[in-house]
């Protein structure tokens, strides 16, 4: 039985006050924006621009893939510098900016209100248009690091539009420079490259990733070039241990953040669920911090002078190189102690060596086992998303998988860079001799490690950095979503971290959305004991439509204030808006906490305030006589008696009038002491009476859902009672051997299919491309234009490219009967 229950989340569903709109209209309904009126402020729900919706589901583009329609998209975007929210409109294909602030509840309009904060938006707010129209369906938008730019992206190639940019003002509408990203190369006119995964890289905002269906990672400086990628790496990892398996293709990638090398290095997902790295990388002309640069190339040196091994030593020697030529203020001895904050990177790359695609990343859990890969063999399906997480001394990877369980790892070892030596890598030179662009051919050709015995050889008993060996992965836990059977196959899961609250990220999926807190990290914190919760679950957001295979979202966001509360924005396919409140969630999940300075109820000991001070208590201080006789033979009114008693009035008049002096006053004032005291004391009972009071209102809803529990456990105790009945019950489980195999079909099924979709789309384009050509031409072919070249394609060509296409459809065919042979006789087998 799943664990989503209406208690447990927030149920969506959608306002039956929803009203249609007309066929080719906008869903989202707003005012055009007017300088001359005045702002109103209202919540971010109730906002005009979601009022208004439309029971019509966002249209699908024509010509879009079928693929394309079951993406989960994000069509939402946050600045946090100036609280706008930025929201692509499908139908439209416009972008509207909202202004948002916080505030405070009104204890006057909404008294029983639980939420702390209010987010609002501004209306009527900003339409910004692009000057160039969009043809292609927008899956995913983002901002850059300085939030002047917007990246629109999805079934053709990217698009950038440059906020601040403005080319003119129709109607309050405001049109933004907008330019096409790799027009060449991503058009699907021109060899039909799908887009996987495009991001801002983190030291630039000028610089984007983008990561194509042909394996190639590029690396864009919209300052210099907006067709020819600035650094390409073409990402070739060797298969050695499983020969008959499909080539492997990187689907997601994720950028480093902390910890020495992590900060220049790419992480990549595979189709196998593998994980490789990618170090060192830095955008030409970005800025790094001094004192990061500074911390790497100190331990850099450190390990030259440290390492016997050649190898470790050649690696450390090209990483020392590489930060002097990239960074050469480094070697400055001027720049030591100065007031210098950040360095600009300089365009660099060896040039008899290209650099080393490191994996896959082994799990040191399973040295002893042949399994060294990070994927699973009971993780069914397929990898759909990856996630990097820096929190504290770990580097946390979470790899979701499309059956609804989510791995996640953490690094062993600090990431160091690698070279192949003897490669040379392509380059393009300016007329100054400057590196403008360079194409790197990355393999990975480190030799495997299958023992604990090779393992620590390798790695050294000391505590030196090893440069060049791969870091191993220790096993977080493994989260499983518990998703319907028909919406675990083939579901689409994204994974966004918590701005706020590190050990915290959500997992948004076609049935809502949940979040996992990780409670238990190997270097952050303590060692947990053996049977301690490392991670737990908490749905979030429910789909009452479980059987729906259409993302329940399609724009999500995570807005933070100064005041350190952060609120979930999503936006459903209907365009309505709903806000979540997370300050709750976080309050529920963490354990309690008690305060140790209060005794508890049952404690003899008694809770006194200091009333009197510990000096009046103790009594004056005591004049101590000498026991000497000398005083009685002293007459008083002799000198030497008059001496002596005046010395003894003087110490009875400091120890004990000087007391009762002090007495006085304290008790003169001890009445207004002891009625604040009280005071203080009603106003804490009055606090402990409403707490009473609200646990018993509470107490009747609790009852109420235990009883509900024990309904539920009896229910179920009843469905495990039908369930030993089934006769399903004696069937034989399959071996280890028998499932391995079976998920080992299962991915190669999958693998084929994506290869031959792929190969049936280029060719569809080809051919619709001549058939284009050849319908643009005249009939009669002996006449020809003067001064044009007669080139067209012989018709067995054509012929060839249909028998071609029908050779493919015939092998995928057949590869469909066998794998629906090989799995009936699974099936039998298991009966």
């Amino acid at each position: 039985m799943s664990h989503r229950t209406a208690e447990s989340g927030r149920i969506l569903h959608r306002s039956p006050s929803s009203r249609s709109g007309g066929d080719g209209q906008s869903p989202l309904s707003s005012s055009p924006a007017s300088s001359k009126k005045t702002l109103d402020w209202m919540p971010l729900e109730k906002h005009p621009l979601f009022n208004n919706t439309s029971n019509k589901a966002i249209p699908a583009a024509s010509g879009a893939t079928p693929s394309s329609s079951t993406v989960l998209r994000n069509l939402l975007a946050w600045d946090v510098s100036s609280s706008r929210l930025y929201l692509w409109d499908v139908a439209s294909k416009c972008v509207h900016r909202l202004a948002v602030r916080f505030r405070d509840p009104d204890p006057v309009s909404s008294p029983t209100s639980s939420s702390s904060v209010f987010v609002d938006a501004a209306f009527p707010s900003e339409i910004l248009l692009t000057d160039n129209d969009i043809q292609a369906t927008v899956h995913h938008v983002s901002l850059n690091m300085d939030n002047s730019t917007l990246l629109l992206y999805g079934s053709e190639g990217p698009t950038v539009m440059y906020l601040f940019e403005r080319t003119r003002t129709v109607d309050d509408k405001i049109y933004c420079r907008t330019v096409l990203l790799g027009s060449r190369l991503f058009s699907s006119h021109s060899n039909g490259l799908r887009i996987l995964q495009a991001s801002w890289h983190p030291y630039s905002s000028n610089h984007l990733c983008v990561l194509s269906s042909d394996s190639v990672l590029r690396l864009f400086d919209l300052s210099s070039d907006l067709e020819r990628a600035e650094q390409e790496f073409y990402l070739q990892p060797e298969n050695r241990r499983n020969q008959n398996t499909p080539s492997l293709c990187p689907i997601a990638f994720s950028f480093g953040v902390n910890h020495l090398w992590e900060r220049f290095s790419i992480f990549l997902l595979y189709s196998n669920g593998s994980l490789y790295i990618l170090c060192p990388v830095v955008p030409f002309g970005s800025l790094c911090s001094w004192t990061h640069i500074e911390e790497i190339y100190n331990d850099a040196r450190i390990c030259v002078l440290d390492s016997s091994d050649a190898r470790v030593s050649r690696n450390s020697g090209l990483a020392i190189t590489w930060l002097e030529a990239t960074f050469p203020k480094l070697i400055d001895r001027k720049m030591e102690g100065g007031n210098v904050i950040v360095l600009r990177a300089h365009s660099y790359t060896p040039l008899d060596a290209s650099l080393a695609l490191q994996g896959p990343l082994v799990s040191a859990s399973n040295r002893e086992k042949d399994e060294t890969y990070v994927s699973s063999t009971y993780c069914e399906g397929k990898p759909v998303n990856f996630m990097y997480n820096s929190i504290g001394k770990d580097s946390v990877f979470i790899i979701a998988w499309s059956s609804g369980l989510l791995e996640i790892y953490a690094l062993a070892d600090e990431i160091q860079p690698l070279w192949n030596v003897g490669n040379s890598p392509h380059l393009s030179l300016d007329p100054s001799g400057n590196i403008e662009s360079v194409a790197v051919i990355c393999q990975s050709d480190l030799e495997e490690v299958s023992t604990e015995q090779e393992f620590k050889k390798i790695r050294g008993a000391s505590a030196d950095v090893s440069y060049g060996h791969l870091p191993p992965l220790l096993k977080i836990s493994i989260v499983d979503l518990q998703l319907p059977k028909n919406a675990s196959n083939g579901c689409l899961l994204s994974l966004v971290p918590d701005p706020l609250v590190s050990k915290r990220f959500y997992c948004i999926h076609t049935c809502g959305m949940d979040m996992v807190i990780l409670h238990a990290l190997p270097f952050s914190d303590m060692i947990p004991e053996k049977d301690a919760m490392t991670s737990s679950i908490c749905p979030i957001l429910l789909t009452p439509h479980l059987e729906s295979s259409r993302p329940v979202l399609c724009g999500y966001v995570i807005v933070t204030d100064s005041y350190g509360h952060s609120q979930f924005v999503g936006v459903t396919p209907t365009y309505e808006c709903l806000v979540l409140e997370m300050k709750g969630w976080s309050d529920e999940m963490l354990p309690s906490h008690f305060n140790l300075d209060v005794k508890p109820s049952g404690s003899t000991e008694a809770l006194v305030p200091e009333i009197l001070s510990k000096e009046l208590i103790s009594g004056p201080k005591a004049i101590v006589i000498p026991s000497s006789t000398s005083l009685r033979s002293l007459t008083p009114d002799s000198i030497e008696g008059r001496s002596t008693l005046h010395h003894y009035v003087k110490l009875f008049h400091e120890n004990y009038v000087e007391y009762a002096h002090k007495v006085y006053i304290e008790l003169e004032h001890h009445g207004e002491y002891v009625k604040t005291i009280i005071d203080s004391q009603q106003q804490r009972l009055k606090a402990v009476e409403q707490s009473l009071s609200k646990l018993e209102n509470n107490e009747n809803g609790v009852k109420d859902r235990i009883n509900r529990a024990f309904k539920v456990y009896e229910l179920l105790d009843q469905r495990l009672q039908n369930f030993k009945v089934l006769p399903s019950v004696n069937k034989k489980p399959l071996s280890k051997a028998e499932r391995e195999f079976n998920a080992e079909l299962d991915r190669i099924a999958n693998h084929e299919l994506d290869s031959l979709d792929s190969s049936i789309d280029a060719l569809n384009t080809r051919l619709r491309r001549f058939l284009q050509s050849s319908s643009n031409s005249p009939s009669n072919m002996g006449r020809a234009a003067p001064g044009r070249r007669k080139d067209y394609v012989p018709d067995d060509l054509v012929l060839k490219l249909k028998s071609s296409l029908d050779l493919l459809s015939g092998l995928n065919s057949q590869n469909m009967k066998k794998v629906k042979l090989i799995e009936d006789t699974l099936n039998n087998q298991q009966k």
